[in-house]
């Protein structure tokens, strides 16, 4: 909710606030975000009811009265009782909130974040050292002014006894700021805050009264980075909010727990690496649904370490049993989200997202009685659409390609029909099956679901995809990826959202008479050690990541990384208008064949001996054949080794 935006509450929502809850540390979204700005939250977060609630809430001018003795013993007791739980109905609604300022962190460019924390905050400074360098930075802006106004946004529990997170995201209350930081190494400062005038807040019908009992409990002190100066001031508070911001971006998205935990000989350079990733997934260079899914697993993390903190806080003496698995159970699934974050961190895994084993699915092998089985995958089954089969051949109908999928074991043929399917065991495939369409490959269309990680995913000896169209909508690995084993793709159609076909490691591919388009990346992208037929295929228009990073530029139709080389043999294949370049060969150092740039490209060019005799030898020791491909119209060249 922007800060110009009001919202009313039911009455019997409010509440005071519980003691010491003002100094939990905040977590707040990615600064940057249009959500980010708005709404700053607990680590502790939790939707209280009524119940939970510690105590009733007062009105303040009656309990002042009650402590001042006003009120007899009696009297006391019996205001007790009678005392409203809510505001008076006739007080004055609160003003609109003014505007906050605008952070320029919003359009600072990639080098200028890394110069900004770098080399200005951090100054190579090592992990252990990073919060007393944060807090000296933010000390230092501090000077510049020590009484200033800005908006308070804090956790609406600490005002609501119940609420919905999405229509309330935080309680905003202009204050103003008395700025007295304190002088250890902690980031987390603590200012002195009061109402300020006219009384104005998020919450139209929010009580003066209330605020005021909140804030006397908290002693009128909260934690800086809640509070976000206003616009309309000097120069000076523009400064500050940008330090504000660069504190909380370093917090929520740059700093880690483990980070002072492990030995990390560069720190700066790490950090440099998270303002990357930061900057490709605002950019748009890794895809949104990895990019959501990055967040939702660094929220988790920061989530379920509160949750083992807070567990082990209120175990009071030694633990049961029953308490120390608890613990060590919060713990491992801690370490577990760990490694996928600092996953995602390694530049050489990030293309696919969380690079792990897909399949953990084991194989089942060939059925007891040693017979196979088709499926039929279609609504309804008629004579016509087996009349093909042998009179032998074991049928079983399925309108569903999922259930299909799970009936099947090794030998067996799935027989797919015009329609429009989708099948999360395609990302499981570990028995060598055959999965074709009938009729015209156009009109059988299997679309991946956006919220998994995975489309088609092979790990099998041998299995085959004939006639099929493959659409990619938001999955975070490519749109084929062959783990292990062999897959063939006959007369397909993959329409990538994401990454193209995904080759790793030992595993080996073969597609023929088929289209490739609209891939991130490369098309087609080969791990060290793979092996890839491609033949009489067409790979077009890949390449649409939206980068500056020069060496994800030259990837197009088909990308190779050696060392050592995999075995590539193209035929009659057309590669055409791809942003990178037709073919690129990825390379460790600039030793692997200096000239062998120029004579592949007078190679795919002219007809000349003596230049097919060194496109020959160059070819050889790449492990690539190549033989009448039309390879044209792309953006960067035909072909490139490129040394990385």
């Amino acid at each position: 909710m922007a800060s110009g935006a009001r919202a009313a509450v039911p009455a019997d929502a409010l509440r005071a606030a519980s003691p010491g809850r003002g100094g939990d540390k905040v977590v707040s979204a990615y600064p940057g975000d249009a959500a980010a700005a708005a709404a700053p939250r607990s680590t502790a977060s939790r939707v209280r009811s009524v119940v939970a609630s510690p105590r009733p809430a007062k009105a303040t001018a009656a309990r002042r009265r009650r402590d001042s003795g006003a009120d007899g013993p009696g009297e006391a007791a019996e205001r007790e009782e009678e005392e409203p739980l809510l505001p008076a109905p006739e007080e004055e609604e609160a003003q609109p909130l003014p505007a906050i300022c605008v952070s320029p962190m919003r359009g600072m460019w990639r080098d200028e974040k890394v110069a900004l924390y770098c080399d200005l905050v951090l100054q190579g400074c090592k992990a252990e050292d990073a919060d007393e360098a944060m807090s000296k930075y933010l000390s230092e802006k501090l000077k510049l002014k020590d009484k200033w106004f800005g908006v308070w946004k804090t956790n609406p529990e600490l005002f609501f006894v119940k609420y919905e997170e999405t229509s309330i995201p935080f309680v905003g209350i202009l204050v103003e700021v008395t700025c007295k930081p304190s002088q250890n190494s902690s980031s987390c400062f603590k200012v002195t805050v009061s109402v300020a005038e006219p009384f104005s807040s998020n919450i139209a019908n929010i009580s003066r009264d209330l605020v005021d009992e909140i804030l006397e409990e908290m002693e009128h002190s909260v934690p800086l980075l809640e509070v976000y100066p206003v616009e309309g001031q000097d120069a000076d508070i523009r400064d500050i909010a940008l330090a504000l911001e660069v504190v909380r971006f370093f917090y929520d998205f740059l700093w880690r727990d483990w980070d002072d935990e492990e030995s990390c000989e560069n720190y700066t350079a790490l950090i440099e690496e998270r303002i990357n990733l930061w900057c490709e997934i605002q950019d748009g260079t890794i895809p949104g649904p990895i990019a959501q899914r990055f967040k939702k697993t660094l929220e988790k993390y920061k989530s379920k370490r509160v949750e083992l903190i807070e567990y082990q806080s209120n175990i009071k003496e030694d633990p049961s049993a029953a308490e120390a698995v608890e613990c060590w159970k919060k713990y491992y699934e801690i370490v577990m989200l760990c490694g996928l974050l600092k996953m995602w961190e390694d530049l050489r895994l990030r293309v696919h997202g969380p690079f792990f084993p897909r399949i953990l699915r084991r194989r089942k092998g060939k059925r007891d009685f040693g017979k196979t089985i088709t499926h039929i995958v279609a609504r309804v089954m008629t004579t016509e659409m087996v009349k093909d089969l042998s009179s032998d051949t074991l049928l079983q109908q399925h309108d569903d390609l999922d259930l299909a999928l799970e009936s099947c074991y090794s030998g067996d043929t799935v027989v797919i029909f015009p329609g429009e399917y989708q099948a999360a065991n395609l990302a499981l495939l570990t028995d060598d099956i055959i999965i074709k369409g009938v009729g015209k490959r156009e009109e059988i269309l299997i679309t991946s679901e956006p919220s998994h990680d995975s489309f088609v995913v092979s790990k099998a000896a041998n299995v085959k995809l004939m006639h099929l169209s493959l659409i990619q909508q938001g999955t975070v690995d490519g749109i084929v990826v062959v783990e292990s084993g062999h897959l063939t793709l006959e007369n397909c159609v993959l329409k990538c959202e994401g990454t193209g076909v995904c080759v790793l490691t030992g595993a080996a591919l073969t597609i023929t008479d088929s289209e490739i388009t609209g891939a991130q990346g490369a098309g087609v992208e080969l791990y060290p050690g793979s092996i890839a037929i491609l033949e009489r295929n067409e790979i077009h228009h890949c390449n649409n990541l939206r980068t500056s990073d020069s060496s994800k530029s030259t990837l197009g139709g088909v990308n190779m990384k050696v060392l050592p080389a995999p075995k590539l043999k193209m035929t009659n294949n057309h590669i055409y208008n791809n942003n990178g370049y037709g073919v690129s060969i990825l390379q460790p150092t600039e030793q692997f064949f200096i000239v062998a740039e120029e004579a592949l490209n007078k190679g795919a060019a002219s007809g000349d001996k003596k230049d097919d005799k060194m496109l020959s030898k160059v070819m050889q020791n790449l492990n690539l054949e190549m033989n009448n491909n039309k390879i044209e119209a792309n953006l960067k060249g035909d072909i490139r080794i490129v040394t990385s």
